[in-house]
């Protein structure tokens, strides 16, 4: 620990006292997955124990809670053999659900809520998408729905008190836009289901929390304007020389707050999901992907925050419940260093933006297209199916680490203070110049991102930290192509399919051997920081211990 010496009142940065403010560690407060019935995986659970005591996250949110694998909404009762026995009236049953939330609430975490999908039994439409067959359809009953969520929600007050239960968030839906995937209703009849959902929850307590509409991605066309999307909206949008000249706005927000001031309908946040990609479809039906420039995500949520702000709703909180590189759990591109550097980017660079920005998602045991093939398949995890760290791991690790002050903030990294040690920590990275703001994009193999490999040039880190304990030891780490990278060396041992155990010994040691050297502090009580990082590289620096 630092001596009390060590304050802000002596610190100096680059010789000057530092005008600190605060810096919001949005990137642990939530974190997602898959489904909710993977979460029953000791794997599984092993993964998020570490991400939880390592990564720091507080929230997790998955898809699935109200799916058939859970059990929860019964009107019939199975043996196994033959029809099953109707019931006289529904049952609901939470033996599985309680089995995830008590695991995840032991962990040290809390349940951001996804109130979706909708059992087969109540569905109108069921098995609209994914390996285990999703049910994204509007309620064949309301009312039913509505006491389904009215009894899930007063199980888990009795279960685990209302002061805890009150921390929680509860989001009704996910991606209701996307018609007929995760909706297959209309946009109004969305804002009736978020409308019916919302009044039953706070029915049983005003302070419990609700929002959506958790709609996907930002959009530069009015594909979303009508009641169902219009492709033939995007057909200028496909054509375009330069997406990022486009004005790009969010799906549905303006509309469901105006919906729901109109009907007096609670808000307590707004949530959406920011990914920098997104597809168009031409004149003659073909997709085109679309990747957009390095800053959208910034920007997406300046103006996010502005729409709210100028809303009948200033003080709803804003949570993005999804964010990556790419929507894509199958983009090799989150294997790699170049997503590390790219998400530590972002990550600082909207701190300040949101409530929280959830990565999406923190392990590759995510079964939406099944299994991934092979060990490095492009999931969008963290940490592979077998544990293994990506450099997106210890990205998020770096930032944990950091300070809940900041004293610089440049282009380039973070110097921050803990208010409550005074201990000083840094982030920097190298996002290439030559890359001219592009963003890393997606590739449909491993081959493919080490095209990003020649990128440079490399970048000198200098600052002189003030203030501070002659005799200090400081850790540095560094994220490069030479270390932290499992993926490139899977590839380069021909990418073996399934791994042997040496080989899953072999790539874990790989995944967690990033360079690392210590500073000490001189007598001068100035630490000169003079450090040159290769392109991509990420590097923090923290007190040892």
């Amino acid at each position: 620990m630092t001596s009390e010496r060590t304050s802000e009142s002596r610190i100096r940065i680059d010789g000057e006292p530092p005008e600190e403010s605060a810096l919001p560690h949005v990137w642990s407060e939530c974190v997602g997955a898959g489904r909710a019935n993977e979460a029953l995986r000791a794997d599984w659970q092993r993964q998020f124990t570490e991400a939880v005591d390592t990564l720091g996250f507080r929230y997790i949110r998955f898809h699935g809670l109200f799916h058939d694998d859970m059990f929860v909404y019964r009107e019939s009762d199975g043996g196994g053999f033959g029809p099953n026995a109707p019931l006289a009236s529904p049952a609901y049953t939470f033996s599985y659900v309680d089995k995830v939330f008590d695991f995840i609430i032991e962990s040290g975490a809390r349940p951001f809520v996804e109130l979706g999908f909708m059992p087969r039994e109540l569905a109108t439409v069921t098995e609209t998408l994914f390996w285990w067959g999703a049910h994204c359809s509007p309620p064949k009953d309301m009312d039913r729905w509505v006491e389904l969520v009215t009894r899930t929600v007063e199980h888990w007050i009795d279960r685990y008190g209302l002061d805890e239960v009150r921390r929680w968030r509860f989001e009704v839906w996910n991606e209701p836009n996307l018609v007929p995937h995760f909706w297959t209703g209309t946009k109004t009849e969305y804002f009736e289901l978020y409308a019916a959902t919302a009044t039953a929850v706070k029915r049983i307590d005003p302070e419990l929390k609700v929002g959506g509409p958790s709609t996907s991605v930002f959009v530069p066309d009015d594909r979303y304007k009508g009641e169902v999307e219009d492709r033939s909206a995007t057909h200028e949008t496909a054509a375009a020389d330069d997406v990022d000249a486009l004005d790009w706005h969010p799906v549905w927000i303006e509309d469901f707050m105006s919906w729901c001031e109109a009907r007096q309908v609670p808000i307590d946040f707004i949530s959406t999901h920011l990914y920098p990609t997104d597809f168009a479809f031409g004149a003659d039906g073909e997709a085109v992907h679309l990747s957009r420039y390095a800053d959208a995500t910034f920007d997406d949520l300046t103006l996010l925050r502005k729409l709210i702000a100028d809303s009948a709703y200033p003080d709803a909180e804003i949570h993005i419940t999804e964010w990556s590189t790419t929507p894509s759990s199958r983009d090799r591109m989150h294997d790699t260093l170049f997503a590390a550097a790219s998400i530590t980017r972002s990550y600082l660079q909207c701190a300040a933006l949101a409530d929280s920005i959830s990565y999406w998602a923190f392990t590759d045991v995510f079964e939406e297209g099944g299994a991934g093939i092979g060990p490095f398949h492009g999931g969008f995890g963290l940490v592979n199916e077998n544990g293994i760290h990506k450099p997106t791991f210890h990205a998020l690790n770096m930032l944990g680490r950091l300070g809940d002050r900041l004293l610089l903030a440049t282009p380039h990294g973070v110097l921050t203070r803990d208010s409550g040690t005074s201990a000083v920590s840094a982030v920097f990275f190298n996002y290439p110049e030559d890359m001219a703001l592009k963003a890393i994009g997606s590739a449909p193999s491993y081959e493919a991102t080490r095209a990003l490999a020649g990128r440079g040039p490399s970048r000198r880190i200098r600052h002189s930290i003030g203030g501070l304990e002659p005799g200090a030891a400081f850790l540095v780490e560094i994220l490069d192509w030479e270390h932290g990278n499992p993926a490139e060396a899977w590839h380069a041992l021909g990418a073996p399919l399934n791994l042997s155990r040496a080989e899953h010994r072999y790539l874990s040691d790989v995944a967690d051997s990033l360079l690392r050297h210590t500073l000490t502090v001189p007598d001068s009580g100035v630490l000169e920081l003079d450090l040159e990082l290769a392109p991509w590289a990420v590097m923090s620096l923290r007190q040892s211990t």
